[in-house]
């Protein structure tokens, strides 16, 4: 499966998260309002990416960590937002896991709640 859908739909398996284009990118919306994720294919460079918000320290962490997967995104990484390129092997798994936690940090408590009562992560 291309890496897009596979974000897709672990993006939209989260409780009311809707997507359309911003910016000429495939974003996804916590009640067609609030963006947690939004692709960035070939944004500002020829990588294809996608961003998303990120709790206090991740991005510097995982930049740290391993630059060759993620970086500090123009515009939103200033606020702490993550960038996990597309073009490099990935472990699905840890990509699940940076998407629910992007959801986490945008998504009202109730829609949190809502997450931890179910399991939306798709298969």
């Amino acid at each position: 499966m291309e890496a897009l859908e596979r974000l897709r739909r672990l993006c939209l398996a989260l409780p009311e998260v809707t997507e359309r284009l911003s910016h000429g990118e495939p974003t996804w919306f916590v009640r067609g309002k609030k963006t947690f994720v939004t692709s960035a294919d070939h944004h500002h460079d020829d990588r294809t990416a996608f961003w998303c918000a990120a709790g206090p320290g991740v991005q510097e962490t995982l930049v740290a960590q391993d630059p060759e997967k993620y970086f500090r995104p123009p515009y939103v990484g200033h606020r702490g937002w993550l960038g996990v390129y597309l073009d490099v092997p990935l472990d699905w798994d840890v990509v699940a896991d940076l998407v629910e936690d992007a959801y986490r940090v945008i998504a009202p408590k109730t829609l949190v709640a809502q997450l931890d009562a179910s399991s939306c992560r798709p298969d």
